[in-house]
């Protein structure tokens, strides 16, 4: 392939945990003509192209994926299932991509708990108030509901994130502590490109 050809190919997302279709949590800069969007999900009720737990990708092959974005989908797994996963985000990219990862702050929902607010919401979602008891065991609406897959087994501070990332392999790992309860990584690989860190720099605000 030409390099006029390579420089003019979509670049190829792997969006993980994706959700129904038309999920608006993904960001600005991982939309439009210059990427095709790959929607891997464990739920077939959601018609991801790919139906599949994060933690075995082996249907995508080894440095395929130019960017992976990942929602809230970590702490799902055991946590002696997360490796696992970061192992297989490392293996999909390719030599310059990079994964956008965000999900619940343990550090900060613990200071509402340690304020005996547990059952206080926090906060308003599409899916109704979120609770610091919804963000340690997940949504207990979308639990009562049936989807089990929904529940929250392991969690993460901005260390143990940071840490699990470098663990993995990744070349470059940076952790910000987001405004909503949240953590927001980059993590990179070796050629990722220093523009990667400014345009996504508005995201982990």
């Amino acid at each position: 392939m030409s390099d006029d050809c390579a420089a003019a190919r979509p670049r190829q997302l792997l969006h993980v945990g994706c959700g129904a279709r038309g999920n608006r949590d993904l960001p600005a800069c991982l939309r439009g003509p210059a990427w095709r969007e790959i929607r891997l999900d464990i739920d077939p009720a959601v018609e991801p192209d790919i139906v599949a737990s994060i933690s075995d990708l082996h249907m995508v092959a080894d440095a395929s994926i130019d960017a992976i974005f990942s929602s809230h989908n970590l702490e799902h797994l055991d946590a002696f299932a997360v490796p696992r996963a970061l192992a297989e985000f490392h293996r999909v990219l390719r030599a310059d991509g990079y994964a956008l990862i965000t999900l619940p702050d343990l550090r900060a929902i613990a200071l509402h708990i340690a304020a005996d607010q547990l059952d206080a919401p926090l906060y308003q979602s599409p899916a109704g108030p979120i609770r610091p008891l919804d963000m340690l065991f997940g949504h207990q609406a979308a639990l009562a509901a049936g989807h089990r897959h929904m529940a929250h087994r392991s969690g993460f501070t901005a260390t143990t994130l940071g840490r699990s990332l470098l663990a993995a392999g990744f070349h470059e790992v940076r952790v910000h502590e987001g405004g909503h309860w949240d953590l927001w990584a980059v993590a990179s690989m070796p050629a990722t490109g220093a523009a990667v860190w400014d345009e996504l720099a508005r995201v982990m605000q």
